[in-house]
């Protein structure tokens, strides 16, 4: 039988690709939960928002969190809702338009 592929959102890939240009952390949870881990790793470290934290639960399972203005969300989801972000509408550059320096350099 013939496997069907599995659907891929368009507006999870673009949240995706723009979760790229944010920095990453690596960190491993221990004996605490992955969330709590990367909480208090982000007050120990006094990291900035936006950032991607993954952190490893066991050599099988990475959880994978964003650190906004508004704290900290599952990765996954804000893929699927970037646009509701603020700090990732100046990471993201509509397609087709040029920034207005390099259009005005090009004169």
């Amino acid at each position: 039988m013939a496997r069907r592929r599995k659907r891929k959102s368009r507006r999870r890939q673009e949240g995706r690709r723009i979760l790229e240009h944010v920095p990453q952390y690596s960190i491993e949870s221990g004996e605490e939960k992955p969330v709590t881990a990367a909480r208090k790793f982000i007050q120990a470290e006094r990291i900035a928002p936006p950032a991607l934290l993954l952190v490893k639960r066991n050599e099988h399972t990475t959880d994978r969190y964003f650190w906004a203005e508004k704290g900290l969300f599952g990765a996954q989801y804000v893929e699927e809702n970037h646009f509701l972000f603020p700090s990732l509408r100046t990471l993201e550059a509509p397609v087709g338009i040029e920034p207005l320096a390099v259009a005005v350099a090009s004169r």
